[in-house]
């Protein structure tokens, strides 16, 4: 099953997100990729393309850790 064209790869993986190669393995290692369809292979981990159909990254939104002010803080105008 590793070899199937219906699967993808760290490439595919990493063009469907619009990210490069080593941040899709990084986001990998980190658990925030679905688990893969396949891992026969070790360090090849495949999925199929629709595991992401509706699948959605974590912490796309507001980032909190960008914010110039304390959240214990009110905002100065």
């Amino acid at each position: 099953m590793a070899d199937d064209p219906q699967l993808w790869g760290y490439t595919e993986v990493a063009a469907h997100l619009g990210i490069s190669v080593g941040a899709a393995r990084s986001r990998k290692s980190r658990g925030a990729l679905p688990a893969p369809d396949d891992d026969s292979v070790p360090d090849r981990p495949r999925w199929k393309p629709s595991t992401f159909a509706h699948w959605k990254p974590r912490g796309q939104g507001y980032r909190s850790d960008l914010s110039t002010e304390s959240p214990d803080e009110p905002a100065t105008d």
